[in-house]
């Protein structure tokens, strides 16, 4: 019979770094926030009236679905 009462505790998948996470976040976040303000400028000119979500608001959305992207490859 096999002791393994000392067997070490391995993991089937870890898990990334958080700071690794929310570096990738913040340089993705704020390389989409000039193109979101950009975009939310134009289509408040074309429309005479605010848009619904803001710059602020679409570059968060851009980084949170560009970043586990690059976590999942």
């Amino acid at each position: 019979m096999t002791d393994m009462t000392n067997a070490p505790v391995t993991r089937s998948r870890a898990a990334p770094p958080k700071r690794e996470y929310y570096a990738y976040f913040t340089i993705i976040f704020l390389a989409a926030l000039p193109l979101a303000m950009l975009t939310w400028g134009l289509s408040a000119a074309r429309q005479f009236a605010l848009p619904e979500k803001g710059p602020f608001a679409r570059a968060w959305t851009q980084a949170r679905i560009i970043t586990p992207h690059i976590f999942a490859a």
